[in-house]
């Protein structure tokens, strides 16, 4: 059996300049690992997105690691002390983009996966759903590989996500929810004309700012278990009149809202429509509203499952991990149709920054972390 050094695999991996949706050899370097310790590697590819679904055994129960390869641009690469696809190792950490946000994750459950089969703590299935579609439009990644699952009758029984979950040391925080998002897009139609003839035009603005206010102000919820209370938060606002003296014809604005379970997209959507609308018969102004949900909210709820993470990650720590749902979105927000899903990976403070980077005694611990948790799930599943 083939040893997998998670340091030197994290490191193989940052090198590889993986911008979404680029792959640059990533997943390459990811699945010689993987088949080296016995997975059946499968490459997926849909449209420019590669992405990797590989498997060791057959049997049930199936715990899947799900991530990705692709990372954020680094930016100005002036800015980085250090190379931002080198992978140095310096002062005791690993610098470069993607160690944060996972490659460090994906290659510490790749080494503790070898250790896991090779003492034979695997019995069942265990697998690694890796896309390079996650920090893209997250169209042609994870969303399409479940599809790829169902059409292959292949069910998973329970999912660990390595997004950086924890804030600030290893064993903070799980995660084991996520608010929905919901992008709309908010365009009030008036009528063109002099400034000094406002009776001939209708200035769209004053309409777009009232219904902004009462969008803005007006209380969603106060919270559900777990969630803080869902927030609408405008982002944009849009007139594009380079005229002074011109009444312009029309005016739109763009807003987020992040919800709880207490709402769906639908109903989310229906709501901003009746409160839109309300101000629109007011002021008499025709109005259009367009909407992209881009996940829905929810809460993993399969409390054996997630205290036998605690109880994996207090072991190694001595901390026992907060049950959290803050942050944005992640995949979790897909793979929760099909299978209880938690997320935990590593230290996060430094992600999407200039000079991202993580402590590699923490790449070690997770390590240790994700065997134990390898270790008991079949202890605990396996029929």
């Amino acid at each position: 059996m083939t040893s997998i050094d998670p340091v030197e695999l994290s490191r193989a991996l940052i090198r590889r300049p993986s911008v979404t949706p680029a792959d640059e050899g990533a997943l390459d370097v990811l699945e010689h690992a993987l088949s080296g310790i016995g997975f059946h590697c499968t490459r997926l590819k849909y449209e420019d997105v590669d992405n990797l679904f590989a498997r060791f055994g057959d049997a049930k129960p199936h715990f899947c690691f799900a991530g990705h390869t692709d990372v954020v641009p680094p930016g100005d690469e002036t800015a980085w002390s250090r190379p931002p696809f080198e992978a140095t190792v310096n002062d005791g950490r690993l610098w470069g983009r993607g160690a944060a946000d996972m490659k460090c994750a994906i290659a510490a459950f790749a080494s503790a996966a070898a250790r896991a089969i090779e003492s034979g703590a695997v019995k069942g299935s265990l697998s690694f759903l890796i896309t390079g579609d996650e920090e893209g439009p997250a169209i042609n990644g994870t969303r399409k590989m479940l599809e790829w699952l169902r059409d292959n009758d292949i069910t998973i029984d329970h999912c660990l996500v390595g997004e950086p979950s924890n804030p600030d040391e290893i064993g903070d925080m799980i995660k084991v929810g996520r608010r929905g998002s919901i992008n709309c897009w908010l365009t009030v139609n008036g009528k063109q004309g002099h400034v000094a003839y406002p009776h001939r035009a209708q200035n769209p603005i004053p309409a777009l700012m009232r219904k902004l206010l009462v969008l803005s102000e007006t209380p969603l919820d106060d919270g559900y278990e777990r969630f803080d209370p869902s927030s609408l938060q405008v982002t944009d606002i849009h007139i594009g009149n380079p005229a002074h003296n011109v009444i312009p014809e029309k005016a739109s604005a763009r807003f987020n809202v992040r919800f709880n379970p207490n709402w769906t997209g639908a109903s989310i959507e229906a709501w901003a429509r009746d409160k839109a609308e309300a101000v629109a018969k007011e002021a008499g102004v025709p109005y259009t509203l367009e909407t992209i949900i881009s996940g829905e909210a929810f809460l993993t709820t399969d409390m054996d499952f997630l205290h036998l993470l605690q109880d994996a990650i207090e072991e190694k720590t001595s901390r026992r991990p907060e049950l959290s749902t803050t942050g944005g979105t992640s995949d979790a927000r897909f793979i929760k149709d099909i299978a209880p899903v938690a997320e935990f990976g590593m230290v996060g403070a430094t992600m999407h920054q200039t000079d991202e980077n993580v402590a590699v005694s923490d790449i070690t611990l997770l390590t240790e972390i994700y065997l134990t948790i390898i270790r008991r799930y079949f202890e605990r599943f396996t029929p």
